[in-house]
């Protein structure tokens, strides 16, 4: 189990030397092989007897962060010009800023302050990734880092599946999570909740937090095989390697057993044949949704409902049976009422895993709604309004930029498409790994849309290293 917290830190020294060097895109070393065994290299920290030590490791992800950031803009040759998308985040930090400065709520200053942290410090990492060079960036080696991160969860995985048992028995996540965040194994086989499905199957985490971050994550390294694997002309030239991280992505995203990613997987693929104008393939996925229709429907009228599994727990979501699906509209229901009674917001800390860490929780597993009981509706208009500039400038690019240009577009505009109904389900940006390497892209994604339509540039797309 040593491995874990031995990863995290070489991984972070190796970036840190690197951006002491002026590579500071050498973060994502950090970011992909840090932040995504984070909670279990501090499990295994604590159950060794460190725990004196760990906030001091959890701090490796921020300090990195604001090196590159304060590193980049030190670099900048030229002065930047923005994009619309660089306002609205702009826009919401600080609108964010004024709610953690004035004494809104019931919080302390400092309280105020962590959850600042807790809600937006992502926009920091935005930035981080927008003020990089693009040219410096070595894209199909960070995705190909992606790729053996896939494989190695898939392995891992495997393992789980095998002895019927999470990584997270053996690694002292439940007692590290019990002491750091008062969470109880409340679940059945002696697992947290979220280790459990309404069917009585075991979810698996691989070597993520939990089930939910593994299939979020899947996500994340879907959308990047097929950015990375996608050609110019539109052509999946994927390789052996890709075909195994391939099959690994589908393994998790079946044994996490999280609808919400695994209904988001689908929609990655469809919005990709349609992107790529696969004709066939979506008139095969149109027909194949209506058979499934008509049988689901069919199934449903049975006055002996003895439908499988599958259909079963289609079912159940949508008519709201199923008990996981009642506690999120319990959530919904307390937190859109908040929002109501009071639209500017209850204050920062009133919800949300900062609410949570604070003794104080209204509303939650929503992203949207998490966002609007601590900071009221302009806050939630803000950050909507960014998800959707997102995907219409990703939308619009996808089909201008080439090369390694073109795999970032590509990759963030599934991601973010891909994400959507997860930020409706659950709080997707308290997970690092996945929120930071969201944001870092996205920022990526800007720095090179702006470069490449700069008049001084050649508008010619760098190298794809």
């Amino acid at each position: 189990m040593f491995i874990f917290p031995l990863i995290y830190i070489i991984s972070f020294i190796v970036a840190l030397r690197d951006i002491f060097k002026g590579k500071t895109d050498s973060i994502l070393i950090f970011l992909i092989f840090g932040l995504s065994i984070y909670t279990t290299a501090m499990s295994v920290m604590f159950m060794l007897g460190l725990k004196v030590f760990i906030p001091f490791f959890q701090l490796f992800k921020e300090a990195l962060v604001i090196s590159v950031l304060t590193t980049n803009i030190i670099n900048l040759t030229r002065r930047p010009r923005f994009h619309l998308i660089d306002y609205l985040i702009f826009a919401f930090l600080l609108y964010m800023l004024i709610y953690a400065i004035l004494p809104i709520g019931g919080q302390s200053f400092i309280n105020r302050l962590m959850a600042l942290k807790s809600i937006s410090f992502y926009i920091i990492v935005y930035f981080a990734g927008r003020f990089i060079d693009p040219k410096t960036v070595y894209v199909n080696k960070y995705f190909n880092y992606i790729i053996l991160l896939t494989i190695a969860a898939g392995a891992v995985l495997l393992i789980e599946v095998a002895a019927q048992s999470p990584l997270q028995f053996h690694s002292g996540y439940f007692d590290y999570s019990y002491y750091f965040f008062h969470l109880d194994a409340d679940g059945e086989f002696g697992l947290q909740t979220t280790f459990t499905s309404s069917s009585g199957y075991i979810r698996f985490a691989s070597f993520f937090t939990n089930p939910l971050e593994h299939a979020s994550a899947t996500l994340l390294a879907f959308a990047i095989i097929i950015g990375l694997y996608t050609t110019d002309d539109n052509k999946f030239n994927i390789n052996g390697i890709g075909m195994v991280a391939l099959s690994a992505s589908i393994l998790s995203i079946l044994f996490a057993l999280s609808r919400a990613p695994l209904a988001s997987y689908f929609i990655i693929i469809y919005i990709y044949v349609l992107i790529t104008k696969r004709k066939f393939i979506v008139n095969a996925i149109h027909t194949i949704l209506v058979l499934a229709a008509i049988y689901i429907t069919y199934q449903f009228f049975q006055s002996e409902n003895s439908y499988g599994s599958i259909v079963a727990l289609i079912l159940n979501t949508i008519d709201f049976n199923d008990p996981s699906s009642l506690g999120h509209i319990a959530q919904w229901a307390e937190g859109i009422a908040a929002i109501i009674q009071h639209p500017l917001g209850l204050g920062l800390g009133s919800s949300g895993r900062a609410g949570a860490s604070l003794n104080e929780n209204v509303g939650g597993e929503n992203q949207f709604i998490i966002i609007g009981v601590q900071a009221g509706i302009i806050a939630v208009f803000l950050y909507l309004s960014i998800y959707i500039m997102f995907v219409k400038t990703g939308f619009k690019w996808v089909h201008i930029l080439k090369g390694k240009e073109r795999k970032v577009c590509m990759a963030v505009l599934l991601l973010k498409i891909g994400m959507f109904i997860p930020l409706l389900t659950s709080e997707v940006e308290s997970s690092s790994y996945l929120s930071y390497m969201n944001w870092f892209l996205s920022g990526l994604l800007i720095s090179m849309i702006m470069h490449h339509s700069t008049p001084q540039s050649s508008l010619q797309p760098a190298n794809d290293n």
